[in-house]
Order: structure tokens, then sequence, then C-alpha cells
């Protein structure tokens, strides 16, 4: 079994995570990924915490199967090594400020031109284009500014950021997606594309309820929680032991719920379609759960799910790293040392595809500098 972007070479000049997350997907469907990185420091995540025996966990986690050279792209020495890689590679990843890889000679017009066929990926604050293109960003500001926080936390208080870094993670798989489309391109014309994509435009793209609301009615929607502002009863609910979710998303599932709750509300005129039970969210969560506190999460669970409801306990991540579910679907494998031997965890790769492996295990994440020798002699067998 050979995973799909076997021959596949990648120059990964990203860091930190945006960049550094689509280059994972790619190293995950097979490619060979050469970081590379500012000698010294490397990338800024190898100072993240928390550390296990001297290394990061973070950097462990983003940055395994990859191997590292490290290059100062304003050295003669080094660059005539870089050159060499681009002679070599079929795709590049930045994810520096626009212009900075111009003036380092290697913008995309230049590459273009003396490598046609290198497939050139960029991901930033904002995009190569645009009167903000070259400020600064993080995921806090493509949250913030794109308004996925203004629709995140509870009613009535102030906007939370997402607890995953869903500014970062969403535009590194838009690249991801940008790039497997230029490599499709390239197989029918032998051209290579330039990719570009801006945090926050991937932060407008996912926000598809909030732009259709906001469209239609002129009203921005606000933070619901847990709540589905166009969908009810969909949120969570209290047990007698704490919080479970339900999301009956139609009248079908609204039916079934009212029939295990001994709730007769599905001809309630009030309840009866889906728009009436959104206008009447905050009644229905309080009819819910006159019932579902008198009985346990689990107990509630095992009952809606024997009818068809989706439902589900809120988790920890501790909880999910043992979830049997994840388990059997290779969600959790384990990064390895130089040695061989199991040293961090880390999610498994989400693509299932037949005929290519599902590995449980994942090759180190490299020390900085720490393929160099392997990496020239993979030069000079070229």
């Amino acid at each position: 079994m050979t995973l799909p972007l076997s021959g596949i070479t990648v120059l990964d000049l990203t860091h930190v995570l945006a960049g550094p997350f689509c280059a994972l997907t790619l190293a995950d469907l097979g490619a060979r990924v050469i970081k590379i990185e500012r000698p010294g420091s490397g990338d800024d995540t190898r100072a993240f915490p928390p550390f296990k025996d001297g290394k990061s966990a973070y950097f462990a986690a983003i940055n395994h199967s990859k191997k590292s050279i490290a290059l100062d792209l304003k050295k003669d020495a080094d660059r005539l090594v870089f050159e060499r890689l681009l002679a070599r590679a079929d795709i590049l990843l930045e994810n520096f400020r626009p212009g900075v890889m111009a003036r380092l000679g290697y913008g995309w017009d230049s590459l273009h031109a003396t490598h046609p066929s290198l497939i050139y990926g960029s991901v930033s604050g904002y995009g190569q284009t645009g009167p903000d293109a070259k400020r600064p960003a993080y995921d806090l500001i493509a949250q913030a500014r794109g308004g996925a926080m203004s629709i995140t936390g509870e009613p009535g208080r102030e906007p939370v950021r997402a607890g995953a870094s869903i500014g970062d993670i969403v535009a590194g798989m838009y690249l991801t997606q940008g790039i497997l489309a230029a490599l499709y391109d390239r197989q029918q014309n032998g051209r290579g594309r330039r990719v570009d994509i801006g945090m926050l435009d991937a932060q407008l793209a996912i926000l598809e309820h909030a732009l259709a609301i906001t469209t239609v009615t002129g009203k921005p929607p606000v933070p619901t929680g847990t709540r589905h502002p166009s969908i009810a009863p969909f949120e969570s609910f209290h047990a007698s032991d704490g919080l479970f979710v339900i999301a009956a998303g139609n009248d079908v599932l609204f039916e079934r719920l009212c029939i295990v709750l001994s709730l007769p509300l599905a001809d309630d005129p009030r309840f009866a379609t889906n728009a009436e039970r959104c206008r009447n969210a905050r009644l229905l969560k309080r009819l819910i759960e006159a019932v579902t506190l008198d009985g346990t999460k689990a107990h509630w669970i095992a009952k809606l799910t024997a009818a068809g409801i989706p439902t589900s306990a809120v988790q920890s991540i501790d909880q999910v790293l043992k979830d049997p579910q994840i388990l059997a679907r290779n969600m959790v494998v384990d990064v390895l040392d130089r040695n061989g031997r199991a040293a961090f965890k880390a999610a498994g790769n989400p693509i299932k595809m037949s005929d290519a492996e599902d590995r449980t295990t994942r090759a180190p994440a490299p020390d900085l500098d720490g393929n160099r020798g392997e990496i020239l002699r993979w030069l000079d067998e070229g």
C-alpha cells in the first residue's frame, strides 16, 4: 500500500502553525517534507511548552515526520543549498509577510520563471493583495477581525476566542486544498501555480450561517453559547450530573425526542416547526431540562442513542483520547524518538483512503538541522 503523495517533495519554510499544519497533512499523505529553519533557534514552536526530555510536545505534534535543515537565505553558501533543493522540489510553502520572499530573491515571479513546474504555497494573515496585506496577524487577530469571535461565547457576555486555533488551522486546511488542486492541474499542463491563502479570508469562508443570517436580515448574529442560531433543539442540556448535548435537527428527530422524554410538544404550535422551535428556544430548553435533570448523562445518552437521536457527552480532552471510536479510527498515534520509542502523542490522519496505509506511529519530529547530512546526500544522489 502506498500513500498518494509518495514521491512528492515539499520545501517547508513555514513556522508556528498554519503553514506547518499544511505541511504535516502533506507528510501524512506521503510527501517528503524538508523543513527549512532559521539557524540557531529554528521554528518558534520549539520553545513552546509543555516539554518532555527538553523537547516541545507542541512542536512534535505539528512537525513529526519531517526532516530539518537550517539555512540562512542571506548567506551565499546556504542559498546554494536552497537552490539545489528547489531544483528537486515539487512544492514550496512559506508564511512570511508578503514581500519578504521577493526581497530574498525567491518570490513567486522569480521562481516561476526559473522553476515553472514548482507549486508555490503562501499563507499569511491577509493574503498577498489588498490594503492590509503586509500587516502582521496571529490566530487571535484572524478570529477577531474575521467575525468568528463575535458569535462565540455565552449570550450577554463578552465574545471569546475559540478554544482551538481555528484562525491558523482553517487557513492551513485551505492551503492544503489549494496545493492538492495545483498538483492535479500540474498533471494536466506541467506548470505550477501560486496558492495564496489569507487567514482572514479563511475565517469568513467558514461562517456559513452567520453570513446567511446577516445578509438576509441585516442583523449580525450574537453569541448563543452551544445553541445553533437556526436549528432547535440543538445545544447543551443539564442532566443530574452535568451537561450533555442534543442535536434534533429536523421534525422527525424532534418527534422522537418528545417520545423519549414523554413531552407532548410535537403538536404544540409553539414547537411544531423548526422555525417556531427557534423562536421559542429558551422555553423549549427549560421544558426539556425539567425532564433531563431527573436522570444522569449516561442514562439520557443511552436512551436517545437507542432512538437514533444525535447526542453526546461534553468530553474533556483526556476522555477524547480514550474514546473507543477515536481509537478505532487510529486518531491517536505515537510520535517516536530517534530510538524508535514512543515519545509523544499526536492526532492521526483524519483522511482515510483505500489502499493507503493508516500508520499507528509517526517518525520523530526533527532536531534543528538534524537531517542536514541526510538531505545533502540525497541531493548528491540526484
